[in-house]
């Protein structure tokens, strides 16, 4: 098993624009968790630190909760709050 892995996470709305793309690769420890995800992207880049309590997860086609295993090549995407009438 790799000491390492590499996830991709995935940008929207004012995410992408605090971030300046709409998707970032993250090197994490094998075992890592989405939440260790998020606190290595907050890190990385500050600007969305902020943002960070509010989204909503997902690992490739599926919602996932901030304990979620990732694997090597996953999509982790996060999903702003959608508002609107």
């Amino acid at each position: 098993m790799p000491a390492s892995m590499t996830v991709t996470v995935l940008l929207f709305a004012d995410l992408a624009e605090a971030a300046g793309t709409r998707s970032l690769p993250l090197t994490l420890a094998a075992d890592a968790t989405a939440g260790d995800a998020l606190d290595a992207l907050a890190a990385r880049v500050p600007a969305v630190a902020e943002r960070l309590g509010v989204l909503a997860l997902a690992i490739g086609d599926r919602y996932a909760d901030r304990a979620a295993v990732l694997h090597d090549g996953d999509e982790l995407a996060l999903i702003p709050p959608v508002s609107g009438g």
